[in-house]
């Protein structure tokens, strides 16, 4: 089931739509569910609405693990971008490569998810609370914008889900950072692929950082059946990839510990 609220928000300064995805059989009061949080809402679930028609088929796979019993019923939640706005929101800093970045408002998009979005969707649905509960997750931009929150507000997301972050952002600004967090989600999932841009060097640059974030986080403990690394070999940087690599993320993310290992 696919429900939208419009969310007034103090900290964008403007109203955003979120698309709410039940899990099957969810009833209010029946249970409470861990909710996920993922950014580019418009490509996540309707073709109508997905950058080119293309969605992470994130309804169908969620539903199709939650069936399969790999995964427990969960509720996910897309936040929509802020389209023109959509690089300003996203980063904390400015990517010299991209104009439209410039002017960020990062901050204000980690306290509009946190203050205002994460308390109306416990208000509204069964959800869990505490961070084991409570998930984020992105890709692109919006991956970097979900790692940015999960290092500024440490504590609220158990959960991260990280495909082809833009790490190179600010000078590697992140990975700096990172060297500094001392509390990290207690699973991560990190996705990339090897042919991202299909410029040689920006590929080996996203993969390289990737692996470099890899490597902090093992400094930080977070290895085993905490951290995951899928590094897919001819993936390009398209909502196709992030699709083929959701059911493993959310299976390392929400399964019993180990068993997407066994699977994969």
């Amino acid at each position: 089931m696919l429900l939208t609220h419009y969310i007034e928000s103090v900290h964008l300064g403007e109203s955003r739509r979120i698309t709410v995805w039940l899990p099957p059989g969810a009833r209010a009061g029946a249970m409470l569910y861990p909710v996920l949080f993922l950014n580019d809402g418009q490509n996540l679930f309707d073709p109508s609405r997905a950058f080119a028609g293309r969605t992470w088929g994130v309804g169908e796979t969620a539903a199709r693990l939650v069936l399969q019993g790999r995964i427990p019923p969960l509720i996910i939640v897309g936040i929509d971008h802020g389209e023109s706005r959509r690089s300003r929101e996203y980063l904390p800093v400015e990517d010299n490569r991209n104009p439209a970045a410039r002017g960020p408002l990062g901050r204000r998009y980690a306290e509009f998810v946190t203050g205002e979005l994460l308390p109306f969707v416990r208000r509204t649905y069964p959800s869990g609370r505490g961070a084991s509960n409570t998930g984020f997750g992105g890709s692109s931009y919006g991956a970097v914008a979900a790692l940015y929150t999960a290092v500024l507000k440490p504590g609220i997301f158990g959960r991260l889900l990280i495909e082809s972050p833009s790490l190179y952002v600010g000078g590697e600004y992140l990975l700096r950072r990172a060297r500094t967090v001392e509390r990290w989600p207690s699973r991560m999932y990190l996705g990339v692929g090897t042919k991202e841009t299909g410029r040689a060097d920006i590929d080996r640059e996203t993969v390289t950082n990737v692996r470099r974030l890899e490597t902090l986080l093992g400094r930080r403990r977070l290895a085993g059946r905490r951290l995951l690394t899928v590094v897919q070999e001819g993936a390009a940087h398209s909502e196709e990839a992030w699709a083929e690599r959701l059911p493993r993320a959310l299976e390392f993310l929400y399964g019993s510990p180990g068993s997407e290992r066994a699977r994969s």
